[in-house]
């Protein structure tokens, strides 16, 4: 019996890293959302409130998820920009 062939998928470090900003960026915003809509204003049907059961450490889990966010999308630029120094001809 033939099997079928499947056509091999490969990504680029740097399609990867693009892929990776993209969603960290969108998981920013949506945590970021949540946190500003909790922290600030309050507003129920949010996160958990500040010390209420169901926090970590007294803040909302959309704070951590927030930080977390952001630490991709400084980890994940960092690296397009060190895999764009590495194709850039040296100067002179």
């Amino acid at each position: 019996m033939l099997r079928p062939r499947i056509p091999e998928v490969t990504l680029s470090a740097k399609v990867s890293l693009r892929i990776a900003l993209v969603i960290s960026l969108a998981g920013a915003a949506f945590s970021g959302v949540l946190t500003w809509r909790e922290l600030a204003l309050h507003a129920p049907g949010g996160c958990s409130a500040v010390g209420a059961p169901g926090t970590i450490f007294g803040y909302p889990p959309c704070v951590y998820g927030l930080v977390m966010y952001l630490l991709l999308v400084v980890v994940t630029a960092l690296g397009l920009r060190s895999a764009d120094r590495g194709t850039r001809p040296p100067p002179g």
